[in-house]
């Protein structure tokens, strides 16, 4: 009989997740909303590129790269503006990707991350089929002392996928960005 329960209880909980409310989504279709950064920027010497593609008649944002370190650098990454989305009631950034084995990062801006370094950040580790990350927005790391601790989502102002701060070969598939309640 507990068994059973917890079986419930786990099963309610899984679809609870999987139909969270959507607060804004993303998936790849308006190609002129994201662009492409690189640490060449501020004098790194990382390289790479962004291109859409279909994927099973899914759009999908594909990022490649070489990221390294030399020079200070240590970053790729493509980037939207979230200025005129409300996303005040967003507890949460759900990322479908695949990729090549590595770990990346979503970087959140706000109000607050005046200096073109500072972000909020949360990793996540691709494998090689489509996997759904759900990112607590109340759990991502600030970039330094000056932030706040905590983001409130009404304050966010962009979002970048990143491949960031080791050497390494980048190939990252994203499907789909949702924030969700």
């Amino acid at each position: 009989m507990f068994k059973n329960l917890i079986l419930i209880i786990v099963y309610i909980f899984m679809c609870s997740q999987s139909n969270a409310e959507i607060v804004f989504t993303d998936k790849f279709n308006q190609k002129n909303e994201w662009y492409f950064i690189t640490d060449q920027v501020m004098g790194g010497i990382s390289t790479g590129t962004y291109n859409y593609k279909k994927i099973n008649n899914d759009d999908v944002v594909k990022i490649t790269g070489n990221v390294s370190t030399k020079n200070n650098g240590g970053f790729i990454q493509v980037r939207r503006n979230l200025n005129n989305i409300n996303l005040t009631n967003a507890k949460n950034v759900e990322v479908i990707a695949k990729g090549n084995n590595e770990k990346y990062f979503i970087h959140l801006r706000t109000n607050f991350t005046i200096l073109p370094w500072q972000y909020y950040q949360y990793s996540f580790t691709v494998k090689k089929n489509f996997k759904n990350f759900i990112l607590p927005i109340h759990n991502f790391k600030k970039s330094g002392f000056l932030l706040p601790d905590k983001i409130s989502s009404k304050n966010i102002k962009s979002i970048g996928i990143v491949a960031f701060g080791r050497d390494h070969k980048a190939e990252l598939i994203v499907k789909e960005i949702n924030f969700t309640k």
